[in-house]
């Protein structure tokens, strides 16, 4: 397991992070404990959840996973070891996320609430890295826009200055470290990163954006952006949901998959989505390379990844994720990748 910096922030993150939005449904108490242990033995020091979590999101397990990562890390003992990451939710009328059934905003007073509620059940004093799960400006996310700009949705917004200046708050109060973004854009970054050189807040370190051999579309604008201004990207969904394993070719829906469970996987069946699997699927096997840990690979090994976040719901499927370290992604590999690319070029943004 390799590490690296995350930020400017100092701190040093696996390549390989846990994320554990499984923990509270697809996954029991035990069985995400089990994950814990075996990520951590096998080097992996970095933790992701939110509170929203568990997935899919309903009132009945808001904040189940962070209370399993919690008493994960009481039993442990070992706080200083971990690089813990956790996330407000952004913008929603969902009545469960706030006291009296308010709308999630990103004010500096909700912020407040949401990471006190955050330590309470993860049982820590503070937070590594902090994140705002989504804007809360009305945008097209998770999936739900495609590639087609047609106009800024415009709405009454919490102006990102406002939502920065209360996570620098908690900054100087010792609740949070450092703090992220995601599910974000250009625009997006820039005006935190305006923000925190204008006014003296808190810089951002990282933004959290979903990245995958169907949906590169981070690589126009954000990557230059993030390795010109040190903002490192913690890639999520690198397997597209599970779709890039094949396990879902031409409708397929196995017994206990997230799909079959809870039919949320529509970003990723859009049209040219199963021709391009079957383009990567044929390089991998051609290479000998089990085609999860070869997407997996695909991710880690790109400069502006400072971890790629992975998700599974059995140790076996775990393991087969981590040992995704010890593939090489060669320039010959490169090539073949960029002509499928070429063919089918973000079929799933």
């Amino acid at each position: 397991m390799e590490y690296r910096k995350l930020g400017r922030t100092g701190l040093s993150v696996s390549e390989i992070c846990l994320g554990t939005m499984t923990f509270g449904q697809q996954n029991s108490e035990a069985e995400g404990h089990a994950q814990l242990d075996m990520a951590f033995d096998h080097g992996v020091n970095f933790i992701d959840t939110a509170e929203l979590y568990s997935i899919p999101p309903k009132a009945e397990t808001y904040g189940a996973t962070e209370t399993i990562v919690g008493n994960w890390l009481a039993g442990h003992g070992q706080r200083d070891k971990v690089v813990l990451a956790s996330k407000i939710v952004g913008r929603s009328v969902n009545d469960w996320y706030r006291p009296d059934g308010k709308g999630a905003r990103l004010t500096p007073e909700q912020i407040r609430y949401a990471v006190e509620g955050s330590l309470r059940r993860l049982k820590t004093d503070y937070l590594d890295l902090y994140q705002v799960h989504w804007p809360d400006r009305k945008m097209n996310l998770f999936g739900a826009g495609g590639t087609t700009f047609r106009d800024v949705i415009k709405a009454d917004e919490v102006p990102i200055e406002e939502t920065l200046g209360g996570l620098d708050e908690l900054v100087k109060e010792g609740k949070i470290r450092h703090v992220g973004v995601s599910n974000e854009t250009p625009w997006g970054v820039s005006q935190y990163l305006s923000a925190s050189r204008e006014k003296g807040l808190t810089r951002i370190a990282s933004i959290q954006n979903a990245y995958n051999l169907l949906n590169r579309t981070y690589e126009m604008g954000l990557a230059e952006m993030g390795l010109r201004e040190d903002v490192g990207l913690l890639a999520y969904s690198p397997l597209a949901q599970g779709y890039l394993t094949g396990k879902y070719l031409d409708g397929a829906r196995p017994a206990g998959a997230r799909t079959t469970l809870f039919n949320r996987g529509q970003r990723y069946e859009k049209p040219g989505v199963d021709q391009a699997i079957r383009g990567y699927m044929k390089i991998a096997r051609d290479a000998g390379i089990d085609p999860a840990q070869f997407a997996l690979e695909f991710v880690t090994s790109r400069p502006f990844v400072a971890s790629n976040i992975i998700g599974a719901t059995s140790l076996e499927q775990l393991k087969t994720i981590l040992d995704s370290v010890h593939v090489e992604i060669t320039p010959e590999l490169e090539e073949k990748i960029d002509a499928v690319h070429q063919v089918n070029a973000n079929p799933a943004p």
